[in-house]
């Protein structure tokens, strides 16, 4: 199973509340969507998709694309989707991979500019001589 020429085709952020506006917490949530399947040959298949970071009331990103699958199953991938708007679980575990992989790193940049915290939970670094037990973390040397 290949996994081709991802393109990204829109990307809608806003950010709802001022920037001095410092909300307590902020929760971000991660979608990733397959809008559309097409089949284009017996082996591959273009794949629409949607990717979304939610920040609740605060903002959100919006990232839209495509992907060209290609594997044996393609034909039988597409007509699925078109039947039952479902495809193997193997197969969708590896396509919103994808998806996530080439979105969030675009999304980094967007909520930067956009003032909002990246869509990825950054390392925490702890140092001193009396780590909380039972936590494991980055060996500082």
């Amino acid at each position: 199973m290949k996994i081709r020429n991802i393109q990204l085709k829109s990307i809608e952020a806003r950010r709802y509340t001022d920037r001095n506006e410092k909300p307590r917490q902020i929760r971000i949530d991660h979608n990733s969507q397959v809008t559309e399947i097409q089949n284009k040959s017996d082996n591959q298949a273009i794949i629409e998709f949607q990717y979304t970071a939610s920040y609740g009331a605060v903002g959100m990103i919006k990232i839209g694309g495509s992907l060209l699958y290609e594997n044996h199953d393609a034909r039988k991938i597409a007509k699925e989707w078109l039947d039952k708007h479902k495809m193997p679980d193997q197969t969708a575990s590896r396509i919103h991979t994808a998806v996530m992989h080439s979105c969030v790193p675009e999304a980094v940049g967007i909520a930067k500019d956009l003032g909002l915290p990246p869509p990825i939970p950054l390392p925490q670094v702890r140092l001193g001589t009396d780590p909380k037990k039972g936590q494991a973390g980055p060996e500082i040397a």
